[in-house]
């Protein structure tokens, strides 16, 4: 299957992986393909001497070596894989993210959770082959079954609206299944924080101005201020936290 998600199963129960085979084959975007299994770490390490794959599902509690040894094993590699912990213990989490995880399910686990988490492993990989291929670096959106790329010159804003972000371009706005402090940490220098719901790209700041907002007003509001961002001609708030970040953005950039 061409650029599809090449997934490695690793859990000690062979019911779990035949059902998380089922259900990345349900999976209608990003396309994902199981290429090999293993019961244990040393199967793992194993399987992955001489293969590759892009993404490990990847229980904790098995004989052995549990999943987290061997996820920081696995990091110490140039380029290792994508984990997503699939687990019936619930209190690793932290160690997990500790580890850079893409994403830590709970059994049993649902489908659109699994979902989710293939198209964040689907991201991390766009991202990663972009930049070893000398390539913009862009931003990887699953949108109605297609698989979006979008150059990071051409984002404008990210802004949290309930469980989503979305993404501001000049000609176009997108949905992101994201968080926002995810996005932050993959962004860089590049995008400024000006509120808890919003990041706004330097380069995209006009003015900094005095705006009524409707339905930004809250415990972090700077008394109405806002930005405005080019060329869509928005107005983001901007807290009381971040008011003095902007103003120095905007004097470096001849902004005002």
């Amino acid at each position: 299957m061409a650029d599809a998600l090449r997934v490695l199963l690793v859990d000690d129960e062979e019911l779990a992986r035949m059902r998380l085979r089922s259900l990345v084959a349900e999976c209608p975007a990003p396309k994902a393909e199981v290429v090999g299994e293993a019961s244990n770490a040393a199967q793992a390490l194993a399987w992955l001497g001489p293969h590759e794959c892009d993404l490990l599902l990847l229980d904790i509690g098995m004989p052995g070596k549990d999943g987290i040894a061997l996820a920081t094993e696995l990091n110490r590699r140039e380029r290792p894989p994508a984990v997503v912990f699939v687990t019936a213990h619930d209190g690793r989490a932290l160690d997990a993210f500790e580890l850079n995880a893409v994403d830590y399910l709970t059994k049993p686990v649902r489908r659109e959770r699994l979902h989710e988490a293939l198209q964040r492993a689907a991201q991390r990989k766009a991202a990663y082959t972009s930049a070893a291929a000398g390539e913009p670096p862009v931003i990887v959106i699953t949108e109605l079954g297609r698989v979006v790329r979008v150059p990071l010159h051409e984002v404008l804003y990210l802004k949290a609206e309930l469980k989503y972000v979305t993404l501001r371009t000049a000609e176009r706005t997108h949905v992101l299944d994201e968080a926002l402090s995810e996005l932050e940490s993959r962004l860089g220098d590049a995008f400024l924080r000006v509120h808890r719901n919003a990041l706004v790209a330097r380069s995209a700041m006009r003015e900094l101005g005095h705006r009524a907002l409707v339905g930004d007003g809250d415990e972090e509001g700077a008394d109405g201020w806002a930005v405005r961002v080019a060329p869509v001609d928005e107005w983001l708030a901007v807290s009381r936290r971040q008011l003095a970040a902007v103003r120095d953005a905007m004097r470096e950039a001849g902004g005002g």
